[in-house]
C-alpha cells in the first residue's frame, strides 16, 4: 500500500480536512494509506514521529499556501527533506496548490502542480471538483508504485509527467472479499470521531461567522467526547454531547441533546459495520424510526446526520 504524508500549515487545516475526505475511496480500496501530524497520540515525540513518517512515505503531498512558505517547519525541515528523498528516487513530490502564493520560485516549482495548472483550490468555483483533481493526481502517483519498471519520482520530475504510460492489458475483474478485524474496526471508529469532532469545530466557526448575532462554543472534553453549542443573541439555542460508546453501543459513537457527562443514554448512534469490501457507519435511525438502520454512511454522511440534528433547532428558531 503506498503511504501518503501530508506537510501542510495548521492554518490550512480545514482543506487538509477537505481532501481527506475525497481521498476516502483510495483508503478504502487499499491503495494508500495517509498520515500527518495529528495522529501523533498524547506522550509521542513530535519531531521524531514527523521525521519517521516522513521518511517512510511514497508520496508526500506539499499543501502550499502562503502559510506554508511563511513557515520555518514545513519549508526548511518538511519540504526540504521531502524534495531530497524525490531527488534521489525515493519518493514522490506533488505540490497541492491551496491558495494564492508565489510558489513558481520555490524548490517545488519545477514540479508539476496538482490542482490543474495548479490553479489553487480556493479558486474553483467548486471546490469539490478542484479537490477531485487532486485526487486523480494522487491516485496515478500511487498506481505507479504498484510497477516495478516505472521509477515514480523520476516520472514525476518530467515535465511530460502528466501523459499517463500505456497501461498493460488485464482484466477489471479484480474483486475479493475482505476480512476487517476488531482493531481494524477500532481504528476506523476512532477516525471517525475525530472527523466528527472537526466537522462540528468547522462547521461551527463559519457558522458565526457568516450569520450576525450567532456565536457558537466548541469544547473538546476528552479524547472520547466533545460538546457544541450555539447562541442567538447569546441565548443557547441548541446543545449537544457526541461521544464513544453510549448505553449497550461498544464500537459505536453517540450524540445526545444537551452537555452531558453521561454515557448510559442517547438520542442516536452510529456504529462500526462492515460488508466484504469496505467498513462504514451505520445508524440506529432512533431519530426517524429506523427508517436509516441500513444507510451506509461516509464519514461525511455520518457528520451531516448529527450536525442536522443540532442544527435543526436553531433553523426552527428563526
Amino acid at each position: 500500500m503506498t503511504t501518503v504524508f501530508f506537510s501542510y500549515s495548521h492554518r490550512d487545516e480545514a482543506l487538509r480536512d477537505q481532501l481527506e475526505t475525497q481521498l476516502a475511496m483510495l483508503k478504502r480500496q487499499g491503495v494508500i494509506e495517509t498520515w500527518h501530524d495529528r495522529r501523533i497520540v498524547a506522550g509521542e515525540e513530535l519531531d521524531g514521529a514527523i521525521s519517521a513518517e516522513l521518511q517512510g512515505a511514497d508520496i508526500v503531498l506539499l499543501l502550499v499556501s502562503p502559510d506554508f512558505l511563511a513557515s520555518d517547519y514545513c519549508y526548511d525541515r518538511e519540504m526540504a527533506v521531502a524534495m531530497e528523498r524525490h531527488a534521489e528516487g525515493e519518493a514522490v513530490v506533488i505540490p497541492v496548490i491551496l491558495r494564492p502564493c508565489e510558489w513558481h520560485k520555490a524548490p517545488f516549482g519545477k514540479l508539476r502542480a496538482t490542482p490543474t495548472d495548479g490553479r489553487p483550490v480556493t479558486q474553483w468555483p467548486d471546490r469539490d471538483l478542484a479537490m477531485l483533481d487532486v485526487v486523480k493526481d494522487i491516485r496515478r502517483a500511487a498506481e505507479r508504485f504498484a510497477s516495478p519498471s516505472v521509477p515514480p519520482a523520476r516520472e514525476a520530475m518530467s515535465p511530460s509527467s502528466s501523459a499517463a504510460a500505456p497501461a498493460s492489458p488485464r482484466s477489471s475483474n479484480l474483486r475479493l472479499a475482505k476480512t476487517f478485524t476488531d482493531r481494524d474496526k477500532d481504528r476506523f471508529r476512532v477516525e471517525a470521531f475525530e472527523f466528527l469532532a472537526k466537522y462540528f469545530e468547522n462547521s461551527l466557526s463559519e457558522l458565526s461567522q457568516r450569520n450576525d448575532g450567532i456565536d457558537s462554543d466548541f469544547r473538546r472534553i476528552d479524547s472520547n467526547r466533545f460538546t457544541a453549542a450555539v447562541y442567538r443573541s447569546g441565548k443557547a439555542v441548541s446543545r449537544c454531547t457526541i461521544f464513544m460508546g453510549g448505553g449497550f453501543s461498544t464500537n459505536g459513537i453517540s450524540y445526545v441533546d444537551g452537555e452531558t457527562t453521561a454515557s448510559s443514554g442517547y438520542n442516536e448512534n452510529l456504529r462500526v459495520d462492515a460488508d466484504d469490501q469496505s467498513m462504514f457507519l451505520r445508524s440506529m435511525g432512533m431519530r426517524s424510526f429506523g427508517s436509516q438502520r441500513e444507510e451506509h454512511l461516509t464519514l461525511e454522511g455520518a457528520a451531516e446526520i448529527y450536525w442536522s440534528m443540532f442544527i435543526e433547532r436553531l433553523q426552527g428558531d428563526m
